[in-house]
């Protein structure tokens, strides 16, 4: 082992901004509260020394570019000057090497410091890889600039008349216009108009609820799950701007749409790849995507489990719930959650989990697991105590065995 100096050396995970993939939109810059966020002629970039990890920013940005990171040396961060000149990102540092630390004394360093080197590799600082099977994604096809215009085939209500949630199942249709998706990529609506400062407004990414093969085969079309947005998470009146926009369409109305985007939350495509589905309300669309995928393709010989925690206040008020009904149960394990059914006891999903303890550990132990998690963001802490309770009662460590799920492709989350 190297004798080098060992100078204490500090790990920082550095937030960036991927230069290949950022539209120059602007929102990063804007939603910022502490000023980290910055720009010229060439890249958008991110001061180290002012940015708090707020993740404001995070859920803005219609391309991803903004959700990038690499865990470094404090003292050898990437200074704003260099992230200017940047075309792509740079590749994960050694955190082994550098001024104060002999190449690969890992001791010189803190004890998880080899945690965080591995964990690198798992794509942009946690952002897990894609499953090693899955399809080539396609993203970035359409821009702000050049958006593709798609033609409202199909509006629908999903929710009952008397629910107080209005979600629709909104069909595009592309025409000429060449727009490949895979199951769980997003794409970006550009509703028409200006916001209160007078500028176009903001992207909005929604995420695709038709597999690969679209809405209806071999046409080329795609599904949307969307919200009607008419109050915040706090419950204050709001008019979402482009959730209304799409639930006023008409068959027939053109909408602009950019993108496709997204590169970590796909299916694997290999035989025997067990799905373990979690989510509520909007966060359907991936899983129904998904599971529309493998009804359509169903090989019984090969295919794995699908397994799928969905909750809603009722059963009225839960997308897709006729159709989920209908599925056989050797196709799909559906458990359905509901929080505000009169006269019976709130139940929600992290609820069932605990419930379905021996099946949801019995998946968690097989390498071709892959759990995808979507919905409000309010849902996470819930479900990973749940995780974590029935992993612990079963001989298992949720936390090492996330970190594991994490660097293989297989644990994926999109909360909002």
């Amino acid at each position: 082992m190297s004798t080098a100096s060992t100078t204490p050396v500090t790990i920082m995970r550095q937030h960036l901004i991927d230069p290949e993939i950022c539209i120059r939109c602007n929102t990063c810059e804007e939603t910022c509260p502490v000023d980290a966020i910055s720009h010229d002629s060439r890249n958008y970039v991110v001061d180290a020394a002012k940015c708090k990890y707020c993740y404001d920013c995070i859920s803005p940005c219609p391309t991803g570019a903004i959700d990038s990171w690499r865990n470094m040396r404090t003292d050898l961060a990437y200074p704003i000057a260099e992230q200017l000149l940047w075309d792509t990102l740079p590749a994960q540092v050694a955190l082994d090497e550098g001024p104060g630390v002999g190449a690969g004394d890992t001791a010189a360093l803190p004890d998880d410091v080899a945690k965080i080197a591995a964990a690198s590799t798992a794509g942009q600082g946690g952002i897990a890889p894609p499953p090693w099977s899955a399809a080539h994604p396609y993203v970035n096809l359409y821009s702000i600039q050049a958006p593709a215009v798609a033609t409202v085939s199909g509006n629908f209500r999903l929710t009952g008349e008397d629910a107080s949630s209005d979600i629709r199942h909104i069909v595009l249709d592309f025409g000429n216009a060449s727009f490949p998706v895979l199951e769980g990529q997003t794409i970006g609506i550009l509703a028409p108009g200006l916001d209160a400062a007078g500028r176009p407004h903001h992207v909005r990414l929604y995420s695709v609820a038709s597999p690969r093969d679209g809405e209806r085969p071999r046409y080329n079309n795609l599904s949307l799950t969307v919200k009607r947005v008419t109050a915040d998470h706090e419950g204050a009146a709001v008019r979402g701007v482009a959730s209304n926009f799409l639930c006023d369409l008409k068959k027939g109305e053109q909408v602009n749409v950019v993108g496709p985007y997204g590169t970590s939350f796909l299916m694997p495509n290999h035989p025997g790849s067990n799905l373990l589905m979690i989510c509520t309300g909007t966060g359907s669309a991936p899983m129904r995507a998904m599971t529309e995928r493998r009804r359509r393709k169903s090989v019984p010989a090969e295919d794995g489990k699908l397994m799928l925690f969905f909750g809603a206040r009722t059963p009225d008020e839960l997308p897709y719930f006729g159709p989920l009904t209908r599925l056989p149960k050797d196709f799909i394990d559906i458990n359905l959650a509901f929080s505000r059914v009169p006269d019976q006891p709130r139940q929600y999903v992290q609820d069932l989990i605990r419930t379905r303890a021996a099946e949801v550990v019995r998946l968690l132990r097989d390498e071709n697991t892959y759990l995808y998690l979507c919905g409000l963001k309010g849902m996470e802490q819930g479900v990973d105590a749940a995780i974590s309770e029935v992993c612990g009662n079963h001989g298992l460590d949720w936390k090492t065995l996330q970190a594991a799920l994490l660097l293989q492709g297989r644990y994926h989350v999109e909360t909002y």
